[in-house]
């Protein structure tokens, strides 16, 4: 048994990769599988079957789910395709299926408004997830922010997932658009709707910004004034007790 441990202890030693940074690519590459793989499997439960087998709500449920298991993971096709699009794989339009894997928006919905729509998504997902993380706001409890996080992108998409699906993260549109275009579905993918791929790709880094400034303007920077001054005056009475005694 203990030449067994030793053995698998080796095994272990020799596969583990000591370059942080290129763990840390592995871990969201794995996180963002997960995201992917489990919210999209709603999307084409939900397309494919016709909406028997699924719902709006159960979309943002299973994205909402996924990001709280990609998270804990990461420290953080079927022949169905072709059947529903009669031998082809179409883009936008009836009987289309590339919005399973990657985002586009409604018909209602221009390229300007769905601009400012994933500004708005990704700057409130920033806000809150910067609340969650945030040792001088209300403390969340250790173990429970994937949940939390999970929690606010089910919020996100219950109200803000009619327009375009939410992307919110380049992450988790660019991939999966990337993968249709080679798959069969084509360049079509980057050019529908008079280019709306670079929107959910370019967009949340612009949200991402106003998120982080709204935050710290309103919230962050009077938190951790108050907690410098408590600080300072802490290391103030010291000082006076010190030098009475």
């Amino acid at each position: 048994m203990g030449k067994q441990k030793d053995a698998l202890r080796k095994l272990a030693g020799t596969f583990q990769i000591r370059h942080v940074l290129l763990r840390q690519a592995l871990a969201e590459c794995l996180g963002t599988l997960i995201l992917v793989m489990f919210g999209c499997g709603a999307v084409a439960q939900l397309v494919l079957s016709g909406g028997s087998h699924g719902t709006f709500l159960t979309v943002n449920l299973a994205f909402g789910f996924a990001a709280t298991l990609g998270i804990l993971v990461s420290g953080q096709i079927s022949d169905a395709l072709w059947d529903f699009g009669q031998g082809e794989l179409v883009v936008v339009g009836r009987n289309a299926t590339a919005g399973i894997f990657a985002t586009y928006p409604s018909e209602h919905l221009t390229l300007v408004n769905g601009f400012f729509d994933q500004i708005i998504g990704t700057a409130a997902l920033i806000m809150c997830i910067l609340a969650i993380i945030d040792p001088h706001n209300n403390p969340i409890p250790r173990g429970l922010e994937a949940f939390t996080v999970g929690f606010v992108v089910l919020v996100i998409g219950l109200s803000m997932g009619f327009n375009c699906g939410y992307a919110v993260n380049p992450a988790r549109d660019l991939g999966p658009r990337v993968f249709t275009a080679l798959a069969g579905w084509g360049g079509e993918v980057f050019t529908a709707n008079t280019y709306w791929s670079f929107v959910p790709i370019c967009a949340p880094f612009l949200g991402a910004v106003v998120g982080l400034m709204m935050y710290q303007l309103m919230i962050g920077n009077h938190l951790e004034g108050e907690v410098q001054v408590k600080q300072t005056k802490s290391e103030e009475e010291g000082v006076k007790t010190n030098e009475d005694s």
